[in-house]
């Protein structure tokens, strides 16, 4: 397959090498189907790959996962591994919304009993999530309490009451970045997100319920406390105007950075700073802070939902059963042991719309996991499919204990607004048997089913290629958007 005047190298079913040309420190590697593979690079997201090869510092590889398309810098699927004292960080490489991620709730319940209840349940969940575009939550916090936020992530709110042990011991990194420093993180940005602690957000951020519809890692499922039939939640959310305000403010710091130390790249949106400089240093600590704010935004969006099921359903904690099952971020950039070049070093993984894939025996999973491997949440469409899925130690070996974070768009979203004028959505996807409520009827355009790529044909890539495995898939039943 060619790629303008590339050649790309299909190396296994499900895996494409791009060769080093030009000024590429490394090559590049695609996990794709075939059928994949061709709208990829009509997407020129295989560009984007090449263009982070360039980067200094870069080890192994500069990766994309199926779910790749365009993004900012990096392509949205991107995962690239920096060598620590030669290698640049790059806001790029980890997104706007930083620690974006996705948490899920196991219940007691099955889907089919909640059945009757469920408009009643949805229309209380809309309610009591504030979602959509400058939405506030019910927690103001002051400029202390958000210092605090920024320091201590959900282990903050499980000491304000907001969730509890279990819940930081089942949230990635426990709930909480090292070296962030309030400080680092501008005034404008503190401000941004001191009213939006528990709140859903825009654009394909959501709340879900989901039916445990189908198995197939019985021993993970039993683990992870799934089961055939089950109701389950998805929480889709992240660090809101706190992260995007750090983002931006550090993408201006370090174009500034690349022009005083002449460091010449294809794309100016790749501005980065040395992981070792002032400026990367400093970046790493905002990240780490804002990444902490997400993971307790999504912990009080999941308290907040506990508190709506009990409410709504009348029944008791003990009745319902919810709890968490894993938390995880996907735009980051984090310190990790892997192994390069036969020996294991500590490099810093940049994912950007890419989520860990840790296997068992991996002492950063939780102790109740570790036998089968970490969990690995992979939201889909709407109107489709969900996948829970375990981390595989084939992603350790081949992409940095990474693998995919979703279906990935195959439409722009003025594109999917464009082929739904005329259409009640909201019909279509009763239709499907999928309850909907949204902050805003424009937002839900944008993210109609069609807008994204095929979520089991993603997940069967990872699953085949052998980065991560498949244990169950959701259906969904009610969906909250932002």
């Amino acid at each position: 397959m060619r790629f303008q005047e590339v050649s790309i190298r299909k190396i296994s079913e499900n895996m494409w090498e791009i060769p080093q040309t030009g000024g590429m420190r490394v090559p590049g590697l695609v996990f794709a189907s075939e059928a994949m593979m061709g709208e990829i690079v009509r997407d020129e997201a295989v560009r984007q790959v090449m263009n982070v090869a360039h980067l200094p510092g870069i080890l192994r590889h500069s990766i994309g996962m199926p779910d790749i398309h365009w993004g900012y810098g990096f392509p949205i699927g991107g995962v690239a591994a920096m060598d620590p004292d030669e290698g640049v960080v790059s806001p790029g490489g980890v997104g706007y919304d930083i620690n974006c991620g996705v948490r899920l709730l196991r219940t007691d319940l099955t889907a089919s009993s909640l059945k009757p209840r469920l408009p009643e349940l949805l229309a209380a969940l809309h309610r009591d999530t504030p979602s959509g575009v400058g939405s506030t939550g019910s927690v103001h916090l002051s400029p202390k309490d958000e210092e605090k936020v920024l320091v201590d992530g959900s282990r903050w709110a499980a000491s304000a009451g907001f969730g509890s042990g279990d819940d930081v011991e089942f949230t990635e990194s426990g709930g909480k970045y090292p070296g962030a420093d309030p400080d680092a993180v501008s005034a404008v940005a503190k401000k941004r997100g001191r009213d939006q602690l528990g709140t859903l957000g825009s654009g394909n951020h959501f709340l879900e319920i989901d039916e445990v519809a189908e198995i197939f890692d019985e021993k993970a499922a039993e683990s992870y406390g799934l089961f055939h039939g089950q109701a389950v939640v998805q929480i889709h959310s992240g660090s809101r105007g706190l992260g995007y305000q750090v983002c931006d403010d550090y993408l201006s710091d370090m174009a500034d950075y690349m022009r005083r130390n002449r460091i010449e790249l294809p794309d100016r949106q790749l501005a980065c700073a040395h992981i070792r400089s002032p400026e990367g240093e400093r970046y790493l600590a905002a990240l780490a802070a804002a990444a902490n704010f997400a993971f307790a935004n999504r912990q009080l969006l999941a308290h907040q939902a506990r508190e709506t099921f009990l409410k709504a359903l009348k029944m008791g904690p003990r009745e319902l059963g919810m709890r968490l099952v894993y938390d995880c971020g996907h735009n980051n950039a984090k310190f990790e042991q892997h192994e390069v070049d036969g020996r294991s070093r500590k490099v810093l993984v940049h994912r950007k719309g890419a989520t860990r894939s840790f296997p068992a025996g991996s002492p950063e999973i939780p102790e109740k996991y570790r036998h089968v491997g970490q969990p690995v949440l992979i939201p889909g469409d709407m109107g489709n499919a969900s996948y829970v899925l375990a981390g595989e130690p084939g992603a350790m070996r081949l992409s940095f204990g990474s693998t995919c974070h979703g279906a990935g768009r195959r439409m722009s979203r003025t594109q999917a607004k464009a082929s739904v004028r005329g259409r009640s959505i909201a019909q279509d996807m009763a239709k499907r048997g999928v309850l909907v409520a949204c902050a805003s009827w424009k937002t839900l355009g944008e993210e109609i089913p069609e807008a994204y790529k095929d979520v089991t044909a993603v997940v069967n890539v990872v699953h085949d290629a052998g980065i991560a495995r498949k244990v169950a898939r959701l259906k969904p039943v009610a969906v909250v958007k932002g």
